[in-house]
This record gives C-alpha cells, sequence and structure tokens, in this order.
C-alpha cells in the first residue's frame, strides 16, 4: 500500500541544525547566558506539576503581555516559538491561490513554513548592502499576496531597516496583506532609528494589518522552552489562536515567560553585555583584516562568498562551530567573553583577502 503524501512536500528542504558537539557553540544565535535565577528557581519548583496539563491556551501570559505592552485586550497570542506562531499566522490567512513575500537571505524557515501552509514563496533578493529591497518587495505583490514578512533586524546580515523607510514601505502596502514584523532581536538593537514594532503596532491600531513577531529564546534565554508572542489586530489575532494546536505552550514556558517579563532591569543588562561583546568581537575581526557586517542582532555576519565553507571547517577543527551559508557567508553569534576569544583566536589562523 503507498500511503498519499502532499507531492508539494517532496521539494520542501529540511530545516538544517548542525551537530551540537563542538566545545564553542555559536552557530545557533542562543544567548550565552542561563535562565535568570527566578526562572530556574521557579522551573525547578514547576517540575512537581508537569503530570498535569497545561492550559488549552496561554491566556494568562498573553493578558499579562497585553498590558505590559500596552496594547488592547484580546491583540496578543502566545505560541509554542515565534517560528510556530508564525505559520499560524500564515494558516490564519492562507486561503485559495496565495503567495507570500519575504527577504532573502533571511530566516532559513520562512521557505518552509510558506510552503507547509500552502502558499507560493515568493523570495525577494536582498540590496547590495545587504538590507530588504523594499520597492521590489513591493513589485512582488499580487491580488493573490497574503502576507510580507519583514526580518527586523535581519537574520542572518544583522542589518535592519530605519524608521522612515519601514513607515514608507507600510503606507504602500496593499490593505489586504498581513505585514508581519519579525523582531526576534529587537532587544539588542542599539541604532535609535531602528523602529520598535510594537510602537507601530499601536500607531497603527486599527489599520488591521500590520504585526509584530517576538520571541523568548533569543534575549530572555528560554529557547529550550520554544515560547513567543505576537501583537495586532484583534481579529487576526483571534484566528491565529483558534489554528494554534491545544496545550502546545508548556506551563513551565508559561511561567518562565511571566517571570522573565517581570525581570525587565536584569534583562537589559544580559543585553548590554551581548551588545557589548558584539562591538569587542567586531573590532578584533576588524584588526585581523576581517570583513564583517556591522550588526543589531546578537551575531555577526561575515561576507565570505565561496569562502564561507572553509572559513567553518577551519573554525570546527579547533572546536568553535559556526554557522556557514554556502557561497554567502558565516554567521557567527556573540557568545561568552572566552567563548569570543576562543572565535578570535581561530580566526586569527585563517588567510584573509
Amino acid at each position: 500500500m503507498t500511503i498519499l503524501v502532499r507531492p508539494d512536500l517532496d521539494a520542501l528542504p529540511l530545516y538544517q541544525q548542525l551537530p551540537t558537539t563542538a566545545r564553542v557553540q555559536l552557530s545557533n544565535n542562543e544567548t550565552a547566558f542561563p535562565p535568570l535565577p527566578r526562572v530556574a528557581a521557579a522551573l525547578a519548583e514547576g517540575l512537581e506539576h508537569i503530570n498535569r496539563y497545561p492550559p488549552v491556551s496561554p491566556h494568562a501570559v498573553a493578558t499579562h503581555l497585553a498590558e505590559h505592552l500596552r496594547v488592547p485586550a484580546g491583540s496578543v497570542a502566545v505560541g509554542a516559538g515565534s517560528a510556530t506562531l508564525l505559520l499560524q499566522l500564515m494558516q490564519a490567512v492562507v486561503h485559495g491561490p496565495s503567495s507570500i513575500v519575504y527577504p532573502w537571505r533571511s530566516f532559513e524557515a520562512y521557505p518552509i513554513l510558506v510552503r507547509v501552509a500552502g502558499a507560493e514563496p515568493r523570495p525577494v533578493p536582498l540590496t547590495g548592502d545587504l538590507t530588504h529591497d523594499l520597492d521590489a518587495m513591493l513589485a512582488a505583490v499580487t491580488p493573490t499576496t497574503r502576507m510580507i514578512i519583514i526580518c527586523n533586524p535581519n537574520n542572518p546580515t544583522g542589518t535592519a531597516l530605519h524608521r522612515e523607510a519601514l513607515a514608507k514601505f507600510l503606507a504602500a502596502t496593499p490593505d489586504h496583506v498581513v505585514v508581519v514584523l519579525d523582531e526576534a532581536y529587537h532587544e539588542f538593537v542599539t541604532d535609535p532609528d531602528i523602529p520598535d514594532g510594537l510602537e507601530l503596532v499601536r500607531e497603527a491600531a486599527g489599520r488591521g494589518n500590520l504585526v509584530s513577531l517576538r520571541t523568548f529564546s533569543k534575549a530572555y534565554g528560554l529557547a529550550g522552552l520554544r515560547i513567543g508572542y505576537c501583537a495586532g489586530p484583534v481579529n487576526l489575532i483571534q484566528a491565529v489562536t483558534k489554528v494554534g494546536v491545544p496545550f502546545s505552550v508548556s506551563t513551565l514556558a508559561e511561567t518562565a515567560a511571566l517571570i522573565s517579563l517581570d525581570s525587565a532591569d536584569e534583562l537589559a543588562e544580559r543585553c548590554r553585555l551581548v551588545r557589548t561583546e558584539r562591538d569587542r568581537v567586531g573590532a578584533g575581526l576588524h584588526a585581523l583584516g576581517h570583513e564583517f557586517v556591522p550588526s543589531q542582532g546578537n551575531f555577526l555576519w561575515l561576507p565570505l562568498a565561496d569562502r564561507a565553507a572553509a572559513f567553518a571547517s577551519h573554525c570546527m577543527a579547533d572546536g568553535v562551530m559556526v554557522r556557514p551559508f554556502a557561497g554567502e557567508g558565516v554567521r557567527v553569534t556573540i557568545g561568552n567573553p572566552a567563548d569570543n576569544d576562543a572565535f578570535l583566536a581561530v580566526a586569527r589562523t585563517f588567510a584573509t583577502g
């Protein structure tokens, strides 16, 4: 008996995660810090109750987030990570012939999620300076386009759109197209001209097609618990919640998120330390003669082109794992000072030019 599966899945790429056996792990854009002490204590206590189901939908976290973000009640959805929520957003708007526009190179899950949602991927190449080509993205919109994804800051290049350019783009976007601002790395932004998507959502309340997508995986250090959120128009958020898998956000993840939201000072200090290390690693690469792209995330992009694989192999030979993108470049996560020193030491022995 032959099991019939969707034929379009034959061309679907698998999301590849590199092995994690290296002594220095700088490939996944994780934070180098463990959970906040209060979070760790609450998780240990919560283990006694994991025989119980979590709520069907994480309403308590969503309600707390709405108050915390100063957005209307019902305008926040919580899910098992921002990638899961992005798929739910797609499932909420994709119907009939549909396409989704997104930048490329960008987050590797985008083309996979678009296909899973049953839409046509419409990737738009970045500009020569590795930022979103907003004019080309608008030109890619058709009557069947349901969504445009903006990754700001962009992963893996670390570049970000400024307020004026993004405002002009949003004003020109057709009302039937949902614009998702994927802001997984917003907490690491230092450029004051890079807008806060949540502020734009508040300003656009009633425009009805703007969503800010965020995660607890990066700055909050909860990548292993899988929890994220999005804020947008109430009718869309209700649809996003409806297509969510019941019980998909664990009780431990909810607990950790709630405590993290009330730990703003500790979070700010951790982000400051990451940004300081980002600047230090960048200065070290510059001193070694390596080209890199100034970043607004917790990582740096080295545009090594056809030398990307060789650089990654060189690093791995010394136990330092980075993320290569064959023929394009290498992304290096900012780790703790010792791990960053290990990376700079191995980068020193790779020929530049």
